[in-house]
């Protein structure tokens, strides 16, 4: 009995011999061989018979509990430390590498630029302007306005101050542009349209089959009507045996003239007419008086001329 504990003993002693030489030849640690276990901590008997129990019968069996430690650990061991200075230098030459490189640039925060206040166009952009003539201009903003022509932005056509209106001619352009401020829009501009006119007949005296001079001598036979956006700009002039009174202004501001047959204060120079103008009898027997209105505007040189014609059949009753 005594011998099996010293067996034992042995065995137990020689595993903890291995497991501290592979230890060490594993992690190259040392052991403070110094230390030694206090007795309260030492195995129990109990659990060492215990154990010693299961030791026999694991023998008895064959089971062999040798530890054979491989010659090449030693070997494999100096391989790693190697391996891990290698390591380490690599290390230490990518630290230098490192601090050669030099630190990326900070950005410079961005100035974000002041977006300036968008101006509403102190000039209605539905307003059109006219060629060849005078136009006028608001300036309902609060900085002044000026009007170009894109051929010449040296040059403004006309300045407006704020909450003022100016009148400005313009030539041929088919448009400006409107500066304020640092903005700018464009404005169409429209041709200067021909003057338009109209003649309506205004009695029924002529719808008779017998019509008297002296009679339309009295009344309004006709209306003219002129329409022009710039009626001021126009010259009137008529032509034929006719009185004319006129011009006024409709509504819309056109030029309305009122016309009368104006050919004879008598029946003697009634006679003289229709002898001085036989051609101008009708297959009916009526006769005609012809009278026309020309137009002309003195910027654009547009020049219109429209006509109508009196009915009548003697002097008078």
């Amino acid at each position: 009995m005594i011998n099996k504990n010293r067996d034992v003993k042995f065995i137990i002693y020689q595993v903890l011999y291995i497991f501290v030489i592979t230890i060490l030849a594993l992690k190259g640690a040392d052991l403070n061989l110094k230390r030694v276990a206090l007795k309260e901590k030492t195995v129990d008997v109990s659990v060492r018979d215990s154990l010693v129990a299961i030791l026999d019968s694991l023998y008895s069996l064959g089971i062999d509990f040798s530890i054979q430690i491989d010659p090449k650990v030693v070997e494999e061991n100096v391989e790693l430390k190697e391996q891990l200075a290698s390591l380490n230098k690599r290390v230490n030459d990518l630290k230098d590498i490192v601090k050669e490189i030099p630190p990326p640039e900070e950005k410079k925060p961005e100035k974000k630029v002041k977006e300036q206040t968008k101006l509403q166009s102190p000039i209605s952009l539905k307003q059109t302007f006219i060629q060849y003539t005078w136009n006028i201009a608001k300036n309902s903003g609060t900085v002044p306005t000026e009007i170009y022509d894109p051929k010449n932005m040296s040059t403004p056509i006309v300045i407006i101050p704020p909450g003022k209106e100016k009148k400005f001619d313009l030539e041929d352009q088919t448009e400006v542009i409107v500066k304020f401020g640092t903005q700018q829009e464009r404005i169409k501009v429209i041709p200067n349209r021909p003057p338009e006119v109209k003649i309506l007949r205004v009695t029924t005296k002529m719808n008779a089959s017998d019509i008297y001079v002296k009679e339309l001598q009295r009344i309004t036979a006709f209306t003219v009507t002129i329409i022009d956006k710039r009626p001021n700009q126009l010259k009137v002039t008529y032509s034929g045996p006719i009185s004319v009174n006129g011009p006024i202004k409709d509504k819309k501001g056109n030029l309305v003239y009122n016309v009368s047959l104006r050919m004879a204060a008598n029946e003697s120079q009634y006679d003289d007419w229709i002898d001085k103008h036989e051609e101008m009898q009708e297959a009916d027997g009526r006769y005609k008086a012809n009278f026309f209105f020309t137009v002309v505007d003195e910027r654009t040189k547009d020049r219109v001329q429209v006509g109508d014609s009196f009915f009548f059949t003697d002097f008078s009753k």
